[in-house]
């Protein structure tokens, strides 16, 4: 018999805030895979399954909608959005402008803990791109990312950028078994140097210069998938309804 310190608590049972953490769990289950694309979210089976009620999970799918992770559909309801060739380029478009411009600002601002920080997390990185645990390393490069972004010091710039993390990250997930993690780790551990010397110029410039790179690998995966597809394989972003 399982008692109720032999399971893991449901959201329900969580101290945190409960409509914060319905959010999130959902959110990284499309990250992760675990909702693939074109998958029906059903409202009472993800309450019961979450252990909470409909109101804090209408919330977060209503959020997760407006941030582009689901989509509404006639006589189907919540489905999980796919992301595809034409998503990833308009990620890129915009990112690459951001990220420079945070490049450059965490080179003039960034902290001595920040710095330890984005050390941690390209050892980390490096560390697992030589055990070959891609996906590992491909999870410790998009939070050294989001570490740059946070050592901007410009909350505005944060703002706009959070919700592109999550997309990024989402990207990064489906993209990760064709990473070659050694040059990616390479780029970051330059880029850190840069921010590190406090050579604002040469940080944005290796930031556009590494998101120029990630844009081509990623659309040639897209490509990819496409022929595949064309041939009559199966592409790693084509999922049937799982609803």
């Amino acid at each position: 018999m399982t008692t109720r310190a032999d399971r893991r608590p449901t959201i329900g049972e969580s101290h945190q805030s409960l409509r914060e953490r319905v959010y999130v769990e959902l959110r990284e289950r499309i990250i992760e895979g675990a909702f693939p694309a074109g998958m029906r979210l059903v409202e009472r089976e993800l309450a019961d399954q979450l252990g909470v009620s409909r109101i804090p999970l209408r919330e977060a799918m209503q959020r997760l909608e407006r941030e582009g992770f689901l989509t509404v559909q006639a006589r189907r309801g919540s489905v999980v959005t796919d992301f595809g060739a034409q998503d990833a380029t308009y990620l890129f478009d915009v990112r690459e402008n951001l990220e420079g411009l945070a490049a450059g600002l965490a080179a003039r601002h960034a902290t001595t803990t920040q710095l330890r920080a984005m050390e941690r997390l390209l050892a980390r990185s490096r560390k697992a791109s030589d055990a070959g645990r891609l996906r590992q390393a491909v999870a410790h490069n998009a939070d050294f990312h989001q570490q740059i972004v946070e050592a901007s010091g410009n909350p505005l710039l944060q703002e706009l950028m959070a919700p592109l993390d999550a997309r990024l990250r989402r990207l990064f997930r489906l993209t990760s078994d064709l990473n070659d993690g050694d040059p990616m780790c390479g780029e970051h551990e330059r880029l850190y140097e840069a921010v590190r010397d406090r050579d604002a110029a040469r940080a944005e410039e290796l930031a556009r210069h590494h998101v120029a790179g990630t844009r081509d690998s990623a659309l040639r995966y897209f490509s990819d998938a496409a022929t595949r597809i064309a041939d009559g394989g199966n592409g790693a972003d084509s999922v049937t309804d799982a609803g």
